[in-house]
């Protein structure tokens, strides 16, 4: 019997932060089909945001009003899905007479989870002598469901997925890819752990460059023969960079035109994910069906912006966006960087975090030769100065984004005049 945690502060259809804490260690569910029958609002709500979740993304989902009598009718006149979600608050001796009806149409591969309103152990044990996969206590949260569902479907043995972090650039210019590699660089050097580098910008990609790279092959030959992806075919398509350090490089030519459908990156993510405990995406500074799919399904999500006002926008546009179709992640993390170049007004790091609603976990300062002989020498940048200030930073970065630490609360400034002026560039 699972008497799930439950965050009353939820029941809005906020999601909690333990909700979200909870989310990040589970894995996404498989391509199933779902079906639920509830009897009250606050089982069903739950249920229905967590078919909204990115984890859920494959599997298929709809969400019936009434109990188990009203599923039972259902299912008189149509095949039973992979799992039946079930609502009860009938008594221990009707719930086992009514599951037995719908015992009579459900197929035997159909796996069934029953929330009930008794907290009862003698029922639990009936409940799975009878073959129901799970008893739920109500109530439940958002998390409850994703996690029982997974519990099911997910096999316990199956090898660990890695992490993905996606970066991407508020603006085109901004550093982001330059950040993204020296950041996947320095996990690779100080954890000496396995990392996967992906260039998604095939057009225009500077991994290659950046890592003194000139692979036959890439992330070209992955995404147009999808269906020669696994991870013996993609280990043949990375490149080694260093000793726990490899490359999806992407082939940086105008020999064909790169238009994808929203899914194209999938597969090949997913395969990478199985191979490596950090799989690094370099997301270009485009809005398209695919671009937007490859920052909703990651794990983190890194925005590099310069203290400027067209980048404060984007970033905005950007930050509200992926809150909206990530309701239950933690915020996307923030960088400013090449802050203070000569003579160019800037906005300071307080005033540009204010209407983004997250502070940045790295301010890093324009440094001209430092950036500039590490990309012309194909090296990264703490191969040229290891004992700089930036390096550290990128480190300390490397840190919170792998979970060695955490990023540190800093008192936020006002806003000023900086949400006017947006205003008024709007008009």
């Amino acid at each position: 019997m699972t008497n799930l945690a439950y965050d009353p502060s939820a029941e809005d259809g906020d999601v909690s932060h333990q909700d979200i804490a909870a989310m990040q260690s589970l894995r996404p569910v498989p391509r199933i089909s779902i079906q639920a029958f509830c009897e009250t609002e606050g089982v069903a709500n739950p249920i229905e945001r967590a078919g909204m979740d990115r984890r859920m993304a494959k599997a298929h989902l709809k969400v019936h009003m009434g109990g188990i009598p009203t599923a039972v009718d259902f299912y008189h006149s149509a095949p039973t899905p992979n799992l039946i979600v079930l609502e009860t608050r009938a008594e221990p001796k009707e719930m086992l007479e009514q599951l037995g009806q719908l015992a009579e149409y459900c197929d035997p591969s159909s796996k069934v989870v029953v929330i009930g309103h008794y907290n009862d152990v003698g029922l639990y044990r009936e409940l799975i002598r009878s073959g129901i996969s799970e008893y739920v206590v109500a109530p439940v949260s958002m998390a409850d469901i994703v996690a029982v569902v997974t519990s099911i479907f997910v096999d316990p043995e199956a090898e660990p997925i890695g992490r993905s972090v996606a970066f991407v650039g508020a603006k085109g210019g901004v550093g982001s890819s330059t950040i993204a590699h020296n950041v996947a660089w320095a996990v690779s050097s100080l954890f000496k752990s396995e990392v996967v580098v992906a260039d998604l910008d095939l057009a225009f990609g500077t991994a290659n460059i950046n890592f003194d790279q000139d692979p036959a092959q890439g992330i070209a030959e992955a995404v147009f023969s999808p269906e020669r992806i696994d991870e013996v075919y993609l280990d043949r398509l990375l490149a080694q960079c260093a000793e726990h350090l490899s490359l999806l490089a992407a082939p940086s030519t105008l020999d064909r035109v790169y238009d994808f459908e929203p899914e194209a990156f999938s597969q090949i993510i997913d395969t990478a994910q199985r191979t490596a405990p950090l799989l690094v995406l370099d997301v270009p500074h485009i809005w398209s069906g695919w671009s937007k799919n490859t920052l909703i399904k990651a794990d983190e999500i890194v925005i590099t912006a310069t203290p400027e006002l067209a980048n404060l926008r984007n970033a905005k546009n950007l930050v509200d966006m992926l809150k909206r179709l990530r309701p239950n992640d933690p915020a996307p993390k923030l960088i400013l960087n090449q802050a203070g170049i000569p003579k160019r007004p800037e906005i300071s790091a307080n005033d540009f975090a204010e209407p983004l609603g997250i502070m940045p976990m790295a301010v890093i300062p324009f440094e001209p030769l430092l950036f500039g002989n590490a990309a012309n020498n194909g090296r990264m940048l703490g191969e040229m100065d290891a004992k700089n200030p930036v390096v550290a930073t990128i480190k300390e970065i490397a840190h919170v984004l792998t979970g060695r630490s955490e990023l540190k609360a800093k008192k936020k400034a006002g806003l000023g005049n900086i949400l006017g002026k947006l205003r008024r560039n709007k008009k």
